[in-house]
C-alpha cells in the first residue's frame, strides 16, 4: 500500500464530502418535485435559486454546514491531538453558528446538536446532553475521525464515541457516526467499496452498544437491508425508492441509510451517485456528503470530476490537503 495511496484517498474522502455537499446545497430541504421544478435534471453544480429556504441565491459550488463542520473537527482533532475537548467542541460549533447569523445564512446549527450545546450551557454533563441526539449531526461530521483513525474496531469506535458523544450519544446517533467513519477509514486502508461497507455494518452494530439505546429502525440492519435491496433495482425505480422508502430526512436512520443505499448502487459511477442524491429532495447536502466520503475514500481524490473540486475549493477558498495530512499523521502516530 503506498502512501501516495492512502494519501490521494484521504484527501479523496475529504473532498467528495465537499463536492457532494456542494451539489447538495441548492436543493437542501427540497421536494423532489420543487428540485425538478427549479433545475430540471441536475447533473452538476448549481446557484441556489431564491425559493432555497436554506440558501437562497449562493454560488454554485458553495458548501454547506457538512464541510464546515466537519472542516472544524479536524483542527480541533489536530490541535487536540486526536482529542476533542468537549467544552472546546461546544464553544467552535457554537462560533461556528454566529458566524453563520451574521452571514445572514440559515444554515445552524441541526437540532440534536442545538439541544445539546443548550443542555451543556445549563450544566449537564458532556455525557448526558447529548442523549437526544438521533439525527445525522455527527455522522455528517466524522470524516476527519476516519481519516485520523485505522479502522480496527475498538479504536476506530473510541474515536468516534469521543468526539459524537457531546451532540449524540445514542444508540442510533453513534451507531450512524460509527458506519460512515468504518467505510472511510477502510477505504483509505485501500479496501473495495464491498469491504469497507460490510467493515460499516459490523462498526456501526458495535457502537449501537456504546450508547444509550433510543428507539428507532437500527443503522445496522438498515443499511444491510437497504444494500441488498438496492442491488435489485433498475435506474428507474432507484430514486423514489431511497426517497419514498428508505427517506432523506436529518433522522439518522434514513438519510445516513440512503447515502450508503446510493453508493452500493452507483459506487463505481461517484457523480452520478452525488448528483442523483442532490435530486432526491430532504437532507440532500447530507446524504451526498456522506456518500462523497465514502466513495472520495474509495477512488481517491483523483477518482473524482477534477474540474468540480477546483471549483468547489475555489468557491469556498478551500485548502483541504493541509489539514488531511495533520489528520494522517494522527492516523499514523
Amino acid at each position: 500500500m503506498s502512501g501516495a495511496g492512502v494519501r490521494d484517498r484521504a484527501l479523496g474522502a475529504f473532498e467528495g464530502l465537499a463536492l457532494g455537499d456542494a451539489l447538495g446545497m441548492p436543493t437542501q430541504s427540497l421536494s423532489r418535485e420543487s428540485i425538478a421544478t427549479y433545475y430540471g435534471r441536475l447533473e452538476g453544480l448549481r446557484d441556489a435559486v431564491e425559493h432555497q429556504p436554506i440558501s437562497p441565491g449562493l454560488p454554485a459550488g458553495t458548501v454547506t454546514d457538512d464541510t464546515e463542520q466537519a472542516v472544524l473537527v479536524a483542527r480541533l482533532l489536530i490541535e487536540g491531538r486526536g482529542r476533542i475537548e468537549p467544552h472546546a467542541f461546544a464553544r467552535a460549533l457554537l462560533g461556528w453558528e454566529a458566524d453563520m447569523i451574521r452571514r445572514n445564512l440559515a444554515d445552524l446549527l441541526g437540532p440534536s446538536t442545538k439541544r445539546a450545546l443548550e443542555l451543556l450551557e445549563s450544566g449537564a454533563a458532556p455525557d448526558e446532553a447529548g442523549r437526544t441526539g438521533t439525527t445525522n449531526g455527527a455522522a455528517m461530521r466524522i470524516t476527519p475521525v476516519a481519516i485520523a483513525t485505522k479502522p480496527d474496531v475498538d479504536p476506530l469506535l473510541d474515536a468516534v464515541v469521543s468526539a459524537s458523544r457531546l451532540t449524540h450519544n445514542t444508540s442510533l446517533g453513534i451507531s450512524a457516526a460509527a458506519a460512515v467513519a468504518a467505510a472511510v477509514s477502510a477505504g483509505i486502508d485501500g479496501a473495495d467499496l464491498g469491504s469497507a461497507m460490510d467493515h460499516a455494518e459490523r462498526v456501526a452494530s458495535e457502537g449501537a452498544a456504546r450508547a444509550p439505546w433510543v428507539a428507532g429502525g437500527e443503522i445496522a440492519s438498515r443499511i444491510r437491508w437497504a444494500r441488498g435491496w438496492v442491488r435489485e433495482l433498475d435506474a428507474e425505480a432507484l430514486p423514489a425508492a431511497i426517497a419514498e422508502v428508505i427517506g432523506t430526512s436529518v433522522a439518522a436512520q434514513e438519510s445516513v441509510v440512503a447515502a450508503f443505499a446510493l453508493a452500493e448502487a452507483l459506487g463505481d459511477r461517484p457523480l452520478d451517485a452525488l448528483t442523483l442524491a442532490a435530486r432526491l429532495g430532504g437532507d440532500t447536502d447530507t446524504v451526498a456528503a456522506i456518500c462523497g466520503a465514502v466513495l472520495g475514500s474509495r477512488h481517491g481524490a483523483s477518482g473524482l470530476p477534477a474540474d468540480l473540486t477546483a471549483v468547489v475549493r475555489k468557491v469556498n477558498d478551500l485548502d483541504l490537503g493541509d489539514v488531511t495530512e495533520g489528520l494522517l499523521e494522527l492516523r499514523n502516530s
